[in-house]
């Protein structure tokens, strides 16, 4: 495994990080379990979470599933970088939760870490993640409710997820005002290679503040994983926003270029999608949710590929990005 610095931090961390969405709806607790050991075990130490996960009447459970991990010992939680995140709703019914009980309040705040810590049977958080901005609480009431938190060691490092690119720096410009404390370190966005709009404010605010980042759907929902060759092989049907993408012609069409730029160069999609992710600017390492510990294995070779001169620029043919900023919207 390979690691990098988280940013502008000293924390050091593994350049893929496992994303744990799937434990639970997807994976059972064992199967949860034995995948984390498999990325342990592979030097993968960067685990992602958020209160919300389980969704339903289950939120909450993936995060006791970690839980459940790191109380079997053998220094699990001291080898882990733990990042989990807060905003939403823990209503289980989804309806319109209790004033308080979501956003980042610091009433909330305070009240979601302590459940988080409870679930996740441990004392603190390394990277306590906000999984949205919220327009109604000011930051200095966020960067205030964080500052106890950090002093009571609950917290280490605070990182966003979702944010424009003028909220990183509205966020990081006030905590600089305050003093004392250390402001956002990474940043959690969309970004892969269909998907590249992050180029145009997202990643520049980040790189300006020095926030690692951070990508999530690094496949796309599927859609670079090697979906079209999937299904004349496997007659695999296509299912959710890949199937409606592919629905499209002209999408398709891309898709297949993609797949067939790929079989010429003799790799898969999905482990190329991570490689190109790691050679972008200012990206830490892109998050990972395998369902099962064959597809862990397949994500972690794409930290030892190479992509050749001739590969990246046939690939930023087929998916052209948005070009710098401000000339992308400018002219």
């Amino acid at each position: 495994m390979k690691y990098t610095q988280l940013g502008r931090t000293g924390l050091k961390v593994s350049r893929l990080v496992l994303g744990t969405m799937n434990f639970g709806p997807q994976t059972n607790e064992a199967d949860s379990h034995a995948i984390m050991d498999a990325a342990l075990d592979a030097g993968l130490n960067f685990f992602d979470t958020a209160n919300v996960y389980g969704w339903g009447e289950n939120k909450g459970r993936t995060e006791r599933i970690i839980g459940n991990w790191f109380a079997k010992g053998g220094d699990r939680r001291d080898k882990v970088v733990l990042a989990t995140k807060v905003y939403g709703n823990m209503a289980p019914d989804d309806n319109e939760p209790w004033p308080n009980h979501n956003k980042l309040s610091a009433l909330n705040i305070r009240r979601a870490v302590d459940a988080s810590l409870k679930r996740l049977q441990t004392d603190y958080i390394d990277v306590y993640q906000f999984h949205h901005i919220d327009r109604a609480t000011p930051f200095e009431e966020i960067w205030q409710a964080i500052d106890v938190l950090v002093q009571q060691g609950k917290i280490l490092y605070v990182g966003s997820s979702n944010f424009p690119g003028y909220k990183i720096a509205q966020a990081n410009e006030i905590a600089a005002r305050r003093g004392g404390t250390i402001g956002l370190v990474s940043e959690q966005c969309l970004y892969n290679l269909a998907e590249r709009r992050a180029e145009m404010e997202v990643i520049p605010a980040a790189q300006d503040y020095g926030l690692g980042v951070i990508p999530w759907s690094p496949l796309h929902g599927g859609l670079l994983g090697g979906v079209i060759k999937k299904e004349v092989e496997g007659g695999r049907r296509t299912s959710g926003r890949a199937a409606d993408t592919l629905a499209d012609p002209a999408a398709r069409a891309q898709i297949q270029a993609y797949e067939d730029l790929l079989d010429k160069h003799g790799l898969e999609p999905g482990e190329a999608a991570l490689a190109w992710l790691l050679t972008r600017p200012g990206v830490t390492g892109p998050i990972v949710g395998p369902r099962t510990a064959e597809q862990l294995t397949s994500a972690l070779r794409a930290v030892e590929l190479e992509l050749s001169e001739e590969l990246l620029t046939g690939l930023d043919e087929i998916f052209p990005g948005p070009g710098p900023s401000p000339e992308a919207f400018a002219w």
